[in-house]
């Protein structure tokens, strides 16, 4: 199996290592076995939070676990490393903090929760006028916040 995230964190010792890595794609984190077989496996174990990587590995159940699978890393690929400041750590974040920057807000749990909340409801009611034969115009928006 191959998949490609960021890391949202990471634990290692000097055998093995653990990441949980997310692509946005779902709420719920995917977690990667590594183990000091890797080629890279001091640089990766040292990578800081949200680094984007390349998986490739093999899908284990695990059902006696908190997640129902994890992957055993074969080889994982740095794409690129986020600075050690990134300043969404592992912690919770106030709303005005994650106003201050908001290039990063769909990063975090609660807004990446929000997105997808409005997504469903948006498609609802779009398919809901769609099947009425309404259309759907996108009119300009004036307003003073911009």
């Amino acid at each position: 199996i191959k998949i490609s995230g960021w890391i949202k964190t990471l634990r290692a010792s000097n055998a093995f290592g653990f990441i949980e890595v997310n692509d946005g794609t779902f709420f719920k984190n995917v977690q990667v076995v590594f183990d000091n077989k890797l080629a890279n496996f001091k640089e990766v174990s040292k990578l800081p939070i949200s680094s984007s990587i390349t998986v490739i590995g093999t899908l284990v159940a695990t059902p006696e676990a908190k997640q129902p699978f994890e992957i055993q890393a074969n080889e994982i690929v740095i794409e690129g490393m986020s600075q050690s400041d990134y300043p969404l750590q592992k912690k919770r974040h106030s709303f005005e903090y994650l106003r201050t920057i908001a290039h990063l807000r769909p990063r975090s749990n609660a807004f990446s929760a929000v997105f997808r909340v409005r997504s469903v409801a948006a498609y609802a009611i779009h398919k809901f006028f769609q099947e009425r034969g309404f259309v759907y115009t996108h009119t300009p928006l004036i307003t003073g916040s911009d």
